[in-house]
């Protein structure tokens, strides 16, 4: 019988909550890092980083950035390689209405995305926001490129295309709640994004979590990941969904 050998090699150190850019502190940090390994009959690498942080430039303003990568292997075959970097320029984030600008940049090896480029401006409008609890709204408009690795679509009208540009309008739907006098903490974060020059041309994500805390800068974290995007490569799925279990470190 062939040996198996089952490790972790990075148990996931920290897992991000959101970073509240009305917060007034001046620098804000945190990090993740997530790894798992199997040798023997089935070969299996896991590897995921994530790095969020917030500062103040200059005064009235916010700079947020979020920027992650995965990769998967599975069997010698790699199922995943992906980079995705969010950022965010928020003004006059104590007002009640405030305006932001934002660029994104990704890349995904198993929807055959060579390279994602998102550049937009919108507005925040705050629900409530206190010490602890908060809940916002926001509306954005962006210019996209998609640049694909394949030209054959689930819907045959864009064949043929490697880059596809489209304005996209996006609703964003944030919040942070302490129940049970801080015993558990619930975080959403959710958008949908059509395109304004096809409607068929949409996605969407819905990001949820739940925290114990465990320590003043440790919680325990379980973390529910669902995405869908309508335009993909021929005969992929469009939905996805993750379920993650882990550690939220911080410094504040």
């Amino acid at each position: 019988m062939k040996k198996c050998l089952l490790c972790f090699l990075l148990f996931p150190i920290f897992i991000f909550g959101q970073l509240n850019e009305s917060d007034t502190l001046k620098i804000k940090g945190q990090l993740s890092l997530t790894g798992f390994w199997q040798g023997g009959n089935v070969q299996t690498v896991i590897f995921r980083a994530k790095a969020e942080g917030s500062v103040i430039p200059f005064k009235n303003s916010v700079f947020k950035t979020t920027n992650s990568y995965v990769y998967q292997e599975f069997g010698k075959v790699k199922a995943d390689e992906d980079i995705l970097s969010l950022n965010f320029l928020y003004f006059n984030t104590d007002k009640k209405i405030y305006p932001l600008l934002l660029g994104f940049v990704s890349t995904n090896f198993r929807r055959e995305i060579d390279v994602r480029y998102l550049f937009g401006a919108g507005l925040t409008f705050q629900v409530f926001n206190d010490k602890t609890n908060w809940l916002k709204v926001s509306l954005s408009s962006e210019y996209e490129q998609t640049n694909f690795n394949k030209t054959n679509f689930t819907r045959p009208e864009y064949n043929g295309n490697s880059t596809i540009n489209t304005w996209r309008g996006t609703i964003w739907l944030n919040g942070k709640y302490y129940l049970f006098k801080k015993k558990l903490i619930l975080n959403h974060e959710s958008y949908f994004q059509p395109s304004f020059q096809d409607y068929k041309n949409y996605r969407w994500q819905a990001d949820v979590s739940a925290e114990l805390p465990i320590w003043k800068y440790l919680n325990f974290k379980i973390s529910y990941l669902h995405t869908s995007e309508s335009l993909v490569i021929e005969n992929q799925k469009q939905e996805d969904q993750f379920l993650s279990f882990g550690f939220t470190l911080k410094s504040f």
